[in-house]
């Protein structure tokens, strides 16, 4: 019989000079910790299963709203603290740029430390910086701020992974992940719900009184319900931090080219160029330092496989096309006019449906024919975007409701499927490998969220003047139609602007507005245009990997990670 495992917790209580008392957890063969740092899997009671899928929602939709709310109300945010464009881009950057690369250190600071110091830390400094954010008055505490808030959401992306994985009986444990991935996602459709009434009832500071509720109710809620106790080991090694020196600078100014780069321009700001060629130089530089290591905290040869390697291209292909949501729907009706308030509908069915295909990925979960979905998915972004190509200056959210709800079903469909298999191929690859999949599969979404939101963003501006040159050309005074917009544009203020010549000028300029309007209508419809036919080659794309998987007669990670599993057990119990 295989030794039963022992893990020795401190409580944390002080018991005069005898230090901290310590209790013994005896855990059966199949319940230990999968790896360091991650909790163990006793079986739960029904009732206490609840409690944590509870709270891992609570904790997902925290941190998820933790960029959200910011994020879609940024221009409240950059008119209340008197920000340029570019400096308010600056507050998103900085979020990214802490949120992507705090894994490298967080999960091995688990691993080392312990589950229960990780989990206290995490939710009292996001609480923390949410706190800040009520006395920030100023762009450079602003940013701060932001990046201090996306360390601490880095963490509990994390706690809500673990807590609804421990929600899941033991065969259904992918749900849990599949479930712990997707929940955050919600955040955004939810933050364009609940910000306009936040804003209505004060300003901006009671979006993060709101947060930071739902921060202290996460913290007292991990307090009563705790994650079972983990393992604990030395893993930190000296070059862990050059490699965090080199990769972490590399990456935050690859994102600050990317969050800015649309907006001042590529090719204007002589910074961009010198900070893409020196975040190449310095991420090379770190790959470097781990291909050379023994231990590293990144496995570059693992990560150069040909199955990693798909996954994640596949994987950041999906979410730079799934930014036609994020960038596409949003901006067009932002032309138009509408606002977060006429846009509360919109999102509840976005949310509705996001839901639903996270539901579909769970329920249709097959662990034979894993890629599927993801082609569908793909698919049925397809379909969402070709559907939203023919807008027009009288399209208003409802116009949006069948395809954004496309698009979101799709979504957490996509996203849940691919971190299981992830999750599958590290696993099988043995868990000293978890730091390298996590840090890239999050490099993955967040880059892939960034490059979509900038290409979209970048061929949008490069057709709206394409399509404001056309339209221009055809108006000319000699028209009676353009003679008739200038007076009725003139006429439009005739109450309030007496001179003649005056009320011409501001019929020239409303019909300036107009043209610009429907230039980036058309402009749009491009987006969208592209958007369908990239997601066409990416279906094709995903069609040519699984035929070549047939071919080859490769099974399902998810079967030879079962396999794995039972192989283990079997050999435990002899």
């Amino acid at each position: 019989m295989a030794r039963p495992l022992i893990v020795r917790i401190e409580s944390g209580e002080r018991e005069g000079k005898e230090g901290r008392s310590v209790a013994e957890y005896v855990f059966k063969p199949h319940e230990k910790p999968t790896m360091p740092g991650s909790p163990a899997n006793p079986d739960h009671p029904a009732r206490r299963r609840f409690f944590y899928f509870l709270i891992g929602c609570l904790i997902g939709v925290t941190g998820g709203l933790g960029n959200a709310l910011v994020t879609v109300n940024l221009n409240f945010a950059q008119g209340t603290l008197g920000l340029n464009s570019n400096e308010s881009a600056w507050l998103t950057a900085a979020y990214f740029m802490t949120n992507v690369t705090a894994n490298l250190l967080l999960v091995k600071y688990r691993q080392q430390f312990g589950l229960q110091p990780f989990i206290r830390y995490t939710l009292g400094a996001y609480a923390a910086t949410t706190l800040l954010h009520l006395f920030v008055h100023d762009f450079w505490t602003s940013v701060a701020v932001r990046a201090m808030s996306g360390i601490a959401a880095s963490g509990l992306s994390t706690l809500t992974l673990l807590y609804l994985m421990q929600a899941m009986p033991p065969a259904k444990r992918l749900a849990g992940v599949m479930m712990g991935i997707s929940i955050p996602q919600l955040a955004s459709p939810l933050a364009r719900v609940f910000s306009p009434r936040l804003l209505e009832w004060g300003d901006w500071h009671n979006l993060y009184w709101f947060e930071m509720g739902l921060a202290l109710a996460s913290l007292v809620a991990v307090m009563m319900v705790p994650l079972p106790p983990s393992e604990r080991e030395e893993v930190f090694e000296p070059l862990d931090f050059l490699t965090f020196g080199l990769l972490a600078p590399g990456l935050w100014l690859m994102i600050a080219v990317l969050s800015e780069g649309r907006i001042e321009w590529w090719t204007d700001q002589p910074w961009m160029g010198w900070a893409l060629a020196a975040s190449i130089a310095l991420i090379a530089a770190a790959l470097i330092v781990e291909h050379r290591r023994a231990n590293p905290l990144i496995n570059t040869r693992w990560l150069a496989t040909r199955e990693v390697l798909r996954l994640m291209a596949v994987a950041a292909s999906v979410r730079i096309l799934l930014s036609e949501q994020a960038f596409g729907s949003v901006g067009l009706l932002t032309v138009l006019g509408m606002i977060n308030d006429q846009m509360v509908v919109l999102n509840i069915i976005i949310v509705l449906a996001s839901i639903a295909g996270l539901a579909t990925a769970v329920l249709t979960f097959r662990p034979n024919n894993v890629a599927r979905p993801i082609t569908i998915a793909v698919v049925l972004i397809v379909i969402g975007s070709f559907m939203d190509a023919d807008a027009t200056n009288l399209t208003r959210p409802s116009s949006f409701y069948l395809s954004q709800a496309i698009i979101g079903f799709a979504s957490l469909l996509f996203l849940a499927q691919a971190m299981v298999i992830g999750i599958a191929r590290t696993l099988l690859a043995g868990g000293r490998n978890f730091v390298s999949f996590v840090v890239l599969f999050s490099i993955s979404q967040s880059m892939g969220g960034l490059i979509g939101n900038a290409l979209l963003g970048t061929f949008q501006v490069i057709r709206e003047k394409f399509h404001s040159h056309a339209l221009v050309q055809h108006i000319v005074m000699t028209d009676p139609l353009v003679a008739a917009r200038l007076r009725a544009g003139g006429g439009a203020v005739a109450g309030v602007v007496g001179d003649p010549a005056l009320r011409s000028a501001e019929g020239a300029a409303i019909l300036a507005q107009q043209v610009a309007r429907e230039a980036n209508i058309l402009a749009y419809n491009d987006v969208f245009l592209l958007v369908g036919v990239l997601a066409i080659l990416v279906a094709l794309w995903g069609y040519a990997i699984r035929w070549s998987i047939r071919r080859r007669g490769e099974q399902s990670p998810i079967i030879l990670l079962q396999q794995a599993m039972q192989k283990t057990q079997a050999q435990e119990g002899q």
